[in-house]
């Protein structure tokens, strides 16, 4: 027996039990009931009974699900990092922490947080997501994850080593920049006061520069305590990658408060390594004098111009004008000359009013200071400050000689014209702008490399060191997942087509008309890449079973939308397979 559906013409279909028998060699079906005025679940129910099935009355009857984790998030990263080498990575490391190890990594993309936070996320009763049923890490004890980290410090050496072979194949380009991040607590003894880019000013912190491959892809990195200054940690990133892993053609680019003048001659020059950098305000100064000011009409057709200086003797200098930078720089002097004046002014007239008269040179010198330091426009004006009044003017030479320098930068550089054009040389410096990208990503919108919870000094290390090389399989995620980010894939074609590398980068139309619809190529939405993992995690991974068998556990996970369909696409990843 079984049921059929026959169309009608202008009503609704028949449902019709019927029944087929032999007839000598002829096959007739004959109909034994309608079961059209039946509901749809009954009928369905039948179905499954002519099928030799049990009919359940309800989804819950036919499966239990006893528990549902996020899952697709995982398998992308988990898959992901297979893919750029992570077993290999830790391939070294005692057979119990493996897995460990790698489930640090992928959960430092899925879920940043501290070590403690960590292990509840990766322990069973107590999990996020599905990542340690993947890696099958059972009971994780709270001092395996500290062990892991531990190792992962100690193999910080050869895996840097791996990525530096990998990735530094001859003669090439290596930028290198610092930032820092503060700790919590006081007991650190890599935690030191010192210049804080976030501002943190009052909490102790520490640095760690970072080493990039020209395309942003990370490879190296060195945590340096809280107080070292930028140039002084160029000297053990120079003896990692020449003497410690062997990579003798490098090219250094770094900024100019990074590889100063006694580096380059301390340092770089002596080991035969070449670099790229910029002048300082004062040596751009003293360039103008020597070749005379830098007219804008030099600049007419590339914006760019090519020097020599007995000052930096085999060096290339590349002076640059940026005619937005020069209309900026210009606007914003005049504005702080004028706020700088108006609060002067103010003094002036407290000074020569009638009643409760500013006076005596120390009281009219502390307030002159409050303002000028507020503006930092002392070296513009000349004071006259007596006992009983104030005046100023500005120093109108120097600033007109300031005025000039307006839109300049001087990229300088050891290679050869042969070795690195002007216009490549600009490129590479200006492309220090990909490790400031690494850095947001670090300490911020992914990463969350800060607040630093380790006390141990080796343990803040590998706890930086894991950072990276979790934005090493982001970097590569994203260049896979382009399409659908709102990155721009065209970024090489856009760069051509300026008219010169000093001038403003431009995004390609594609990445335009991504921003502005929110849509891809084939109308699919496109992410950012935190928020595509949040879709990605709304896959999810279910433990279920049957009331016939409770104790027969059925994994299944939910059918993936399209756009998780493309991801995984992309990424060359089996969601339902990432060992």
């Amino acid at each position: 027996m079984y049921i059929e559906h026959v169309p009608n013409r202008h009503s609704p279909p028949a449902v019709l039990l019927r029944e087929s028998y032999r007839d000598g060699n002829t096959v007739k079906k004959r109909t034994l009931a309608n079961l059209s005025s039946l509901p749809a679940e009954v009928i369905e129910g039948l179905k499954v009974l002519l099928r030799g099935g049990v009919a359940v009355s309800s989804a819950e009857a036919a499966f239990v699900i006893e528990r549902s984790l996020p899952h697709g998030h995982v398998a992308a990263v988990l898959g992901a990092a297979h893919a750029c080498g992570a077993e290999q990575w830790f391939a070294s490391a005692p057979a119990a922490l493996r897995s460990v190890v790698m489930a640090l990594l992928v959960a430092r993309l899925v879920s940043p947080a501290s070590k403690l936070a960590t292990h509840r996320m990766l322990r069973d009763e107590t999990a996020t997501h599905s990542l340690s049923r993947l890696l099958k890490l059972g009971e994780l004890e709270l001092e395996q994850v500290y062990a892991a980290l531990d190792w992962l410090g100690d193999a910080q050496e050869g895996i840097e080593k791996r990525l530096a072979r990998q990735h530094l194949t001859g003669s090439t380009l290596v930028l290198y920049d610092l930032t820092s991040t503060w700790v919590t607590g006081r007991c650190c003894e890599l935690a030191a006061h010192g210049y804080s880019r976030d501002g943190k000013r009052d909490d102790p912190q520490i640095v760690f520069g970072l080493i990039c491959t020209p395309e942003g892809c990370p490879l190296a990195v060195e945590v340096f305590a809280g107080n070292t200054a930028d140039p002084a940690t160029v000297a053990p990133q120079v003896a990692k990658l020449k003497d410690r892993y062997g990579i003798d053609q490098l090219a250094w680019v770094g900024d100019r408060g990074m590889l100063t003048q006694a580096r380059i001659d301390t340092l770089l020059r002596p080991a035969g390594l070449d670099w790229v950098s910029s002048l300082r305000a004062p040596q751009m100064a003293a360039l103008a004098r020597e070749k005379g000011p830098f007219q804008p009409s030099l600049f007419d057709e590339r914006n760019l111009l090519e020097v020599t200086s007995e000052a930096f003797p085999g060096e290339r200098l590349v002076v640059c004008r940026n005619p937005l930078l020069a209309e900026e720089r210009t606007r914003k002097r005049e504005a702080l000359l004028q706020a700088t004046e108006e609060e002067l002014t103010e003094i002036a007239e407290a000074t020569s009013r009638v009643r409760n008269r500013l006076k005596g040179t120390e009281a009219i010198a502390l307030r002159v200071g409050r303002v000028i330091d507020h503006f930092k426009m002392a070296k513009h004006f000349e004071l006259r400050i007596t006992d009983s009044s104030f005046s100023w003017t500005r120093k109108a030479e120097q600033i007109a000689e300031e005025a000039a320098l307006d839109g300049l930068y001087v990229v300088r550089t050891s290679l050869s014209a042969a070795a690195l054009s002007a216009e490549a040389a600009v490129t590479a410096y200006k492309g220090l702008a990909v490790v400031e990208r690494a850095f947001r990503s670090l300490k911020t919108v992914d990463l969350q490399v800060r607040p630093v919870f380790h006390w141990n000094a080796e343990r803040v290390r590998a706890h930086v060191f894991l950072c990276m090389l979790a934005y090493y399989v982001e970097w590569h995620m994203r260049e896979k997942l382009k399409p659908m980010l709102f990155d721009d894939e065209c970024v090489e074609q856009a760069r051509a087509s300026r008219p010169s590398p000093v001038a403003k980068a431009q995004r390609s139309d594609q990445a335009k008309a991504k921003h502005a619809t929110r849509l891809g190529e084939d109308g699919l939405p496109v992410h950012s890449f935190r928020t595509l993992l949040d879709d990605l995690a709304t896959l999810t991974y279910n433990v279920c079973h049957t009331p016939l068998n409770p104790n027969a556990k059925i994994v299944m996970s939910t059918r993936p939308t399209p756009v998780q369909e493309k991801a995984f696409r992309l990424l060359n990843v089996n969601p339902g397979c990432t060992q």
